[in-house]
């Protein structure tokens, strides 16, 4: 049977607009993607304590190599938390901005303080709320002693060592003189890492950064006076700053994942983010970059 030419023209013609229609539909969906015909802004989370890096590095990452994405807001409500993952985060921010390609900017919330303010210094620009509370540039260590109590109760610890300094900080008998000063040491050393960091992420003179650095909380806008934040504004106002600062005209897309929440998660940030001091007795010795009232 011969086939009528427009017939097979139509079914062809019909084939191509549902294909079209699945793969423009398919790009809508991807958050992280996009842009065939509009340039879309990033908006990225850090909330609660600082307690993991991952996931913060692996959305910022995704972002940073999908070409539909002209920049990257970091919405940051924080009074900080582990050395650590502050530290890789803020050195995956100053990836993306020394690679040039992508700005971050930083919009700051009710608190982006210590380990918060760490991260954020690495951005291109930093907009803070006129009551944010920010800064905090310092690192804190507590450990608790309960000698006293277990001689209450009649329990002995028994600790075997082979080096003089490896039970350094034990929650079962009293610091030594020596012992506080290498932990001093320790800490001193966190904290000119903090203090360069700041300095090289906002062009600011380490020994001006050193005179602030004695973990003062400040407002944004005593912060802004200081030199520690560029604009005061809220969340809208850092869109518009960011959508300014790369060419974006009218109203720019806002993308964002979806984050699944489980029990697990709220209480970590919930309990475990509310005793930021306490250690148990198998914990040892950390460092926090932490705001701690």
């Amino acid at each position: 049977m011969k086939r009528h030419p427009l017939i097979v023209g139509l079914v062809l013609l019909a084939v191509l607009a549902v294909l079209f229609f699945f793969v423009t539909y398919s790009a809508t969906l991807m958050q992280a993607g996009g842009g065939f015909l509009e340039d879309r802004i990033a908006l990225v989370k850090i909330e609660g304590v600082i307690l993991d890096s991952s996931d913060t590095i692996e959305e910022l990452r995704r972002y940073h190599n999908s070409s539909g994405i002209k920049a990257i807001i970091l919405r940051i409500n924080s009074p900080g938390g582990g050395v650590v993952p502050s530290q890789e985060i803020y050195e995956e921010v100053k990836k993306i901005r020394e690679e040039g390609q992508k700005k971050v900017v930083v919009s700051m919330g009710t608190v982006a303080a210590s380990g918060g303010y760490y991260i954020a210094s690495a951005s291109n620009r930093i907009v803070a709320n006129p009551g944010t509370l920010t800064g905090s540039i310092g690192v804190i260590m507590e450990l608790a002693n309960v000698e006293g109590l277990f001689k209450k109760i009649g329990v002995e610890s028994v600790v075997i060592k082979s080096g003089r300094n490896k039970d350094i900080g034990s929650p079962f008998r009293k610091m030594k003189p020596e012992e506080r000063a290498i932990l001093q040491r320790l800490m001193d050393d966190v904290h000119d890492q903090f203090i360069q960091a700041v300095a090289e992420g906002r062009g600011l003179a380490e020994d001006r950064v050193r005179e602030m650095a004695d973990g003062s909380v400040f407002t944004g806008r005593q912060a802004k006076e200081l030199g520690l934040v560029d604009d005061i504004g809220d969340l809208q106002d850092t869109i518009r700053v960011t959508a300014d600062l790369v060419g974006i005209k009218g109203e720019p897309r806002i993308v964002e994942s979806r984050k699944r929440v489980s029990i697990l998660d709220l209480f970590r940030d919930q309990f475990l983010g509310r005793l930021p001091s306490m250690q148990l007795p198998q914990a040892g010795v950390s460092m926090k970059y932490l705001l701690v009232f």
